[in-house]
């Protein structure tokens, strides 16, 4: 499959809605693309939440990690992830992030010691809003 455009700006919920759509349909790095899109053009007045779209970014190749055999590689991503979108709490945009970090926490322990076996990405998804 094609890779996403890179350097399409979204509003927050229309990249929610898209890295979702894509996580649903087992393509986390394609929902990486989208989640890096909204760090990366994050308006200058909202540069504090750039570490939320980035700790996103980061759950959703660590999941692509995963997903290609690499459990100790997906599970460094997603604690790392996790511990930027903790910093966040509460609900952003109606984004769960208490919620996918005890998903990224819960996946990231049962990779760890897996070897190459790797997860089904539709499987894993997360659910962004809850």
């Amino acid at each position: 499959m094609e890779r996403q455009p890179e350097g399409v700006v979204r509003t927050p919920a229309v990249t929610v809605r898209e890295a979702q759509r894509l996580l649903d349909s087992g393509m986390p790095f394609h929902a990486h693309e989208v989640l890096e899109d909204a760090w990366k053009s994050c308006p200058e007045q909202r540069a504090g939440e750039r570490e939320l779209w980035r700790g996103l970014a980061q759950l959703a190749v660590g999941l692509t990690h995963a997903a290609r055999g690499n459990a100790a590689g997906g599970s460094r991503l997603l604690l790392r992830g996790a511990d930027r979108v903790a910093a966040f709490g509460g609900r952003p945009y109606g984004i769960d992030t208490p919620g996918l970090v005890a998903w990224a926490r819960e996946l990231a322990g049962r990779l760890e010691g897996r070897g190459e076996a790797a997860v089904d990405p539709a499987a894993e998804a997360p659910r962004l809003l809850g």
